[in-house]
C-alpha cells in the first residue's frame, strides 16, 4: 500500500514596492510622483496583472507618494487600496507582519527606502537589495 502526505504550508505572499519617482519638494510627507515615477508605477501594475498578481489589498504608507503609487496600482489590480501608518518611513519587518496580518493570501504592501530593503532582508536573510523607485520584492511569510 502506497501513501502519499502532502504538506500545505500556509503561506502569505506580500509583494513589497517602492513607491514610485517623487518629485522634490517641502513638506516631504506631500511630495507627488513626477510623471515618470507615474508611468513606471503603471508599468508596473500592468506587469502584476498580466503575470495573474490578485491581492487582497494593496496597503500604502500615509505620504503622498506611496498613496498614489498605491493607488495606481490597486488601479491596475482592480482592488482596493488603504493606507496604514505602520507603513510609514521607519517601518519596520515587525510593522509590516502587523499590517498584513488577516488580509488575505496576497498583499501589495508600498513603503518607502531605506525601510523596504531592510524589510526584504529581515525576512529572507542576507543583505538589503537595492530598492529603485517603483522596484519590487516578493515576500513568503
Amino acid at each position: 500500500m502506497r501513501f502519499r502526505c502532502r504538506v500545505q504550508w500556509d503561506a502569505l505572499r506580500v509583494y513589497l514596492v517602492r513607491h514610485g519617482e517623487a518629485a522634490p519638494g517641502d513638506p516631504d510627507a506631500l511630495r507627488p510622483l513626477t510623471s515618470d515615477g507615474r508611468a513606471a508605477v503603471r508599468d508596473l501594475g500592468a506587469r502584476l496583472s498580466t503575470e495573474g498578481v490578485r491581492p487582497a489589498v494593496v496597503l500604502s504608507s500615509p505620504l503622498l507618494r506611496a498613496r498614489e503609487t498605491a493607488d495606481e496600482l490597486a488601479k491596475a489590480l482592480d482592488t482596493e487600496m488603504e493606507t496604514d501608518d505602520r507603513l510609514a518611513p521607519g517601518a519596520t519587518a515587525a510593522s509590516l507582519r502587523s499590517a498584513v496580518s488577516g488580509r488575505g493570501d496576497e498583499v501589495i504592501v508600498v513603503g518607502h527606502q531605506p525601510d523596504c530593503g531592510v524589510i526584504a532582508a529581515d525576512i529572507n536573510g542576507g543583505d538589503p537589495p537595492r530598492f529603485p523607485p517603483a522596484g519590487l520584492t516578493v515576500l513568503e511569510l
